[in-house]
């Protein structure tokens, strides 16, 4: 099953729209992060998309760095939200806007 580069690509944008809005409607730091890495994933598949219909490998090559590169912002990121919730009780934005405590 095959579809064409503008399906994929309409994909890649609707994906990418649902993490925008999703991060700048959320107010829960894991649904935010999701979101983020929602819009990372689209943007692997816009460059999967590009790759296969040019007939290359740099976009593969690339998404293969973006994902190595993705692990490690699961890792920190996560550590950041539980040190977050371990300091303030809660993972909600509006409650983590200030710095100091």
């Amino acid at each position: 099953m095959s579809g064409t580069l503008s399906n994929y690509i309409v994909l890649s944008g609707l994906l990418f729209a649902i993490g925008f809005f999703g991060v700048l409607l959320r107010k829960n730091t894991l649904v935010i992060y999701m979101c983020l890495e929602l819009m990372l994933v689209a943007s692997t598949i816009a460059l999967v998309a590009f790759s296969r219909f040019n007939g290359t490998l740099d976009g593969d090559v690339f998404v293969f760095f973006i994902l190595t590169v993705a692990a490690a912002e699961v890792a920190v990121g996560l550590a950041i939200i539980v040190a977050l919730f371990r300091k303030r009780q809660t993972i909600q934005v509006e409650q983590l806007n200030a710095l100091k405590n």
